[in-house]
C-alpha cells in the first residue's frame, strides 16, 4: 500500500496552492503597475508590469501542467519562454518610442509602485523557493519571479536618479535593461524547455 501515490497528490496540491497565490498577486500587480506606468509615463514601470503579466501567464500554465506528461510540461515552459521573449522585445520597442517622442516620468510613482512590487515579488519568490529545483515548468515560474525582483530594484534606483538628476534617461536605461534581462530569462527558459522536450522523446527501438 506504500505505492498509493499519496505523496505525489500532496505535492501537487501544495504546488497548486503556491501557484494560485502567485498568480493572483502577479495579476493584481500587473494591473497596478500598468496603470501607474501609464500615469507616470515610465517605461521602467510599464516594463515591470508586462513582466508581471507574463509571470501570471506562467503561473496559469504551471497550474494547468500539474499532473500532466513531461512532454506537456516542456511545451508549457516553451510557451512561457516564448511569451516572455515577445514581451521583452516589446519593451525595447517602447523605450525607443519614448526616446524619440519624449516623456516626463514621475519619480514618486516609480519608487512607490516599484517598492510595492518588490514586497509582492519577494513574498512570491519565497513561496516558490521549494519549486526552483523541480520540473521545467516550475523552474520557469521561479526564474520569472527572480527576474522581477531584479527589475523592481532597478526601477527604484531609476526613480531616485530621475528625481535627483531631473532627466528621464535613467527611466529609459532601466526600461532597456529590464527588456534585455527579460529576453535573457526567456532564452534560458526556452533552452530548458528544449532539453526537456528532447528528454521526453521515446527512445528508438
Amino acid at each position: 500500500m506504500s505505492d498509493c501515490g499519496c505523496h505525489h497528490e500532496a505535492k501537487n496540491a501544495q504546488e497548486r496552492r503556491v501557484l494560485k497565490i502567485a498568480l493572483v498577486l502577479n495579476a493584481v500587480m500587473a494591473v497596478i503597475g500598468g496603470l501607474a506606468g501609464w500615469i507616470a509615463q515610465s517605461t521602467g514601470l510599464l516594463a515591470d508590469a508586462l513582466d508581471m503579466l507574463s509571470d501570471a501567464t506562467a503561473y496559469a500554465i504551471g497550474l494547468v501542467a500539474i499532473g500532466r506528461t513531461a512532454r506537456f510540461k516542456a511545451n508549457a515552459a516553451w510557451l512561457s519562454g516564448s511569451v516572455l521573449l515577445v514581451l521583452g522585445i516589446g519593451v525595447l520597442v517602447e523605450v525607443g518610442r519614448r526616446v524619440v517622442y519624449g516623456a516626463e516620468p514621475l519619480s514618486g510613482w516609480m519608487i512607490g509602485t516599484a517598492l510595492l512590487s518588490l514586497v509582492v515579488n519577494v513574498t512570491v519568490l519565497r513561496l516558490l523557493a521549494p519549486l526552483k529545483a523541480g520540473e521545467v515548468h516550475l523552474r520557469a515560474t521561479w526564474l520569472f519571479t527572480r527576474a522581477d525582483v531584479v527589475a523592481n530594484i532597478g526601477v527604484i534606483l531609476a526613480g531616485v536618479l530621475v528625481l535627483w538628476l531631473a532627466t528621464p534617461y535613467p527611466d529609459y536605461v532601466i526600461g532597456t535593461l529590464i527588456g534585455l534581462y527579460v529576453i535573457k530569462e526567456a532564452i534560458e527558459i526556452l533552452g530548458d524547455a528544449h532539453r526537456a522536450r528532447a528528454a521526453s522523446k521515446p527512445l528508438a527501438a
